[in-house]
């Protein structure tokens, strides 16, 4: 991934506050404040959706980030933009907020459990 790309990310992304970007499964995964709220990969940003945020994504023509798992294509909760969501603050501003949400109200994950030895 491109440190332009990433330097825009975190111009656009500004006005709501900093964001970070970590290696992850091939690509890096977008943080803010400490939370998952979008994947990069092959140089696409995709935001986090949820069932209460997805259809505003599909309405504007986005499409989900389809992980292949092993030659079987599996869509994540992952969505790419509108391409004038990449033009400014903005226009970014109401994807980045309905990413924010949806990665807030994600359960956290449960503590894995110790195995007992035998």
């Amino acid at each position: 991934m491109s440190e332009a790309l990433i330097e825009h990310l975190r111009d656009l992304f500004e006005p709501l506050g900093p964001i970070s970007a970590r290696a992850m499964f091939g690509g890096y995964g977008l943080y803010f404040e400490g939370v998952i709220i979008g994947v990069i990969m092959d140089e696409t940003l995709y935001l986090k959706t949820d069932a209460e945020t997805r259809g505003r994504f599909e309405a504007a023509g986005c499409a989900p980030f389809v992980y292949d798992m092993k030659g079987k294509p599996l869509p994540m909760s992952y969505w790419s933009l509108p391409e004038d969501a990449m033009d400014s603050p903005q226009a970014m501003r109401p994807w980045a907020l309905l990413a924010i949400e949806a990665a807030r109200r994600k359960p956290a994950p449960k503590p894995r459990r110790k195995r007992r030895s035998p």
